[in-house]
């Protein structure tokens, strides 16, 4: 892993313990319902002609975004791994639903900026260059992109992104707990010990336990 996705990693893990409550869903809206640089084709994450709400060349574009604002490395989870194309493209049908043109539009001038200076869609760019349009879009000085802005643009998809590694897995990210366990956030345990609440250090101890299953523990008492 290079020093830049590195310090890509290190920023979005900082920004998420320091505002913790993202792991929390009281923040979130009801829910309906590999290598670094390699071309990304339809993610396995979605179905084979798309999901529900983009379709197979939309989806696989944001696969590689998401993924170069949050790159995995050998034993680090990333975009990929903690499921953010399915929370991003679940929220988007659903809860997000007033944002669906806002995406469209962003990646159809996406991909004309990439074809323009790069003769090639952002998907099917290296990493050094994805990260070049990256950068540029962070800066605002992409040409091309009318309404959203870039830099509108760039946020939204930081936001989702971060909202997909560290959400609760009943939105369809974090999944296995990947952004959990990166920060050390315990989830929502029934009991902590007396040495639990004494303790300085990320919480590692099993179960890490999600909305879900604390909603199913419930029913059951009931």
């Amino acid at each position: 892993m290079s020093k830049h996705d590195s310090a890509r990693r290190a920023f979005l893990v900082r920004a998420a313990a320091g505002a913790g409550a993202v792991a929390g869903a009281g923040l979130l809206p009801d829910a309906s319902g590999q290598n670094r640089g390699e071309r990304h084709e339809a993610p396995a994450q979605l179905h084979s002609r798309g999901g529900a709400f983009f379709n197979q060349e939309d989806a696989a574009t944001i696969a590689a975004f998401t993924e170069r604002l949050m790159p995995g490395a050998a034993g680090k989870p990333g975009a990929r791994e903690a499921g953010v194309l399915r929370y991003i493209d679940l929220a988007l049908a659903g809860a997000y639903a007033d944002l669906q043109d806002f995406y469209r539009r962003s990646l159809r001038q996406l991909d004309v900026y990439c074809r323009k200076t790069y003769q090639e869609s952002f998907r099917r760019l290296d990493a050094a260059r994805q990260d070049e349009v990256i950068t540029a879009l962070e800066r605002d000085q992409v040409t091309g992109f009318t309404w959203p802005s870039g830099l509108e643009f760039f946020n939204i998809i930081r936001t989702h992104t971060m909202e997909g590694l560290f959400a609760d897995p009943i939105y369809g990210g974090n999944q296995n707990f990947a952004g959990w366990r990166l920060v050390g956030f315990p989830g929502a345990q029934s009991i902590f010990t007396p040495a639990d609440m004494r303790s300085r250090q990320a919480f590692t101890r099993e179960p890490i336990i999600g909305l879900e299953a604390s909603d199913e523990s419930a029913k059951g008492r009931a």
